[in-house]
């Protein structure tokens, strides 16, 4: 059975399972624009590579960037206003760095899009994390813009790179559960219930759609491609946007998928593949898989467990410094035209939900 281009191994692979901490190349300088929980996990994983320097932090608040260089050992920080409080944003000043090569960006949504076309404009290559962007027409401009100038760019869906969803895709691809008919996945966890938290936050793309669905979403589209056609249905906030979804995916060749993702409750948080000769079930989170249950028939059955280093962030950012260290200005596994099409299909989603954002209004792509 043949799976979507986009979703092989990369190159550097030798197994699901590879060393990701050795040097593949000349050591790249990162700068890493935010300091919340995501950055402070992905950035403890990049310190871990051996061809990695934590060259620059910014952040908005002076206080937050001292103390995340301080904790991670970055050369420098950067924060809103500089020192003497009349500077520029963090990020711009950081950008402008001549000393770093590659910046990582962790901020909410909606500021995605600004940030990263600052990046590019000053000539760095960019990781940023996912949704790349808050709509289609904002990926679309980000992606005309790196491919102009030759530079490195790529949403951050670490999900794709971890080894138990390559490992899944090998036994996918080798036949044995046959053909994949159905796909069910759900990812999500109770939120605070705080208005003025940036994931309730319409200003920041806030939502289950844009923060979580990717991770259900990646198992259909991996083993079923693109869908023909897509139903939306959410619970939506008083402030409006979705605290729950459900998106339902058809295919011309009769296959479906049920994707759920949610910010109200506890759940499994896994993934079933079901094939005309058997299924494979993941254990763990559905984003992170640390292992799987593959049935073939209704009798043969066998666990795969996974075991990495760091939090498993280690995979993608190997990707990425693989990427920039061959020059290559996109990763073929988390290429730009899927990240496109993926937001394409976000924007029908929030049509058919209901949901609008700020950004969609905006007048200079």
């Amino acid at each position: 059975m043949s799976i979507p281009r986009y979703v092989g191994q990369p190159d550097w692979y030798t197994s699901f399972n590879p060393q990701t901490l050795a040097a593949t190349g000349t050591t790249l300088r990162w700068g890493v624009v935010a300091t919340g929980n995501i950055a402070k996990t992905v950035t403890a994983d990049l310190a871990l590579l051996e061809d990695a320097t934590l060259q620059a932090v910014s952040s908005r608040s002076a206080d937050s960037a001292v103390a995340f260089a301080e904790q991670f050992g970055f050369h420098t920080s950067y924060y809103d206003g500089g020192p003497d409080g009349l500077g520029a944003p963090g990020y711009v000043q950081l950008v402008a760095d001549p000393d770093i090569d590659v910046v990582y960006i962790a901020t909410p949504h909606a500021s995605h899009y600004d940030i990263a076309k600052a990046a590019l404009e000053a000539g760095k290559h960019v990781l940023c994390e996912k949704a790349l962007t808050i709509t289609a027409a904002e990926t679309r401009s980000l992606i005309a813009l790196a491919r102009a100038k030759k530079l490195f760019l790529m949403e951050a869906v670490w999900a794709r790179f971890v080894p138990g969803f390559q490992r899944a895709l090998e036994i996918i691809t080798s036949g044995e559960i046959g053909d994949i008919k159905w796909v069910r996945a759900d990812l999500g966890f109770p939120a605070p219930e705080d208005d003025t938290a940036r994931i309730w936050a319409p200003a920041d793309g806030g939502g289950a759609l844009l923060d979580i669905s990717v991770y259900p979403l990646l198992w259909a589209w991996a083993c079923l491609g693109r869908p023909d056609a897509v139903s939306a249905t959410g619970e939506l906030t008083a402030l409006g946007v979705d605290s729950q979804n459900t998106l339902t995916l058809t295919y011309d060749s009769g296959a479906q998928a049920q994707l759920i993702s949610y910010l109200t409750s506890h759940g499994p948080r896994t993934a079933t593949i079901s094939g005309s000769k058997g299924y494979i079930e993941t254990v763990g989170s559905v984003n992170n898989p640390k292992g799987l249950r593959i049935c073939v028939g209704w009798e043969n059955e066998r666990n795969e467990t996974f075991d990495y280093p760091g939090s498993g962030y280690t995979y993608q950012l190997r990707e990425v410094t693989r990427c920039i260290q061959d020059g290559l200005s996109e990763s073929t596994t988390m290429a730009l035209d899927d990240s496109l099409a993926i937001m394409e299909l976000f924007d029908e989603a929030r049509r058919q939900m209901g949901i609008s954002y700020p950004n969609d209004s905006r007048t200079d792509l």
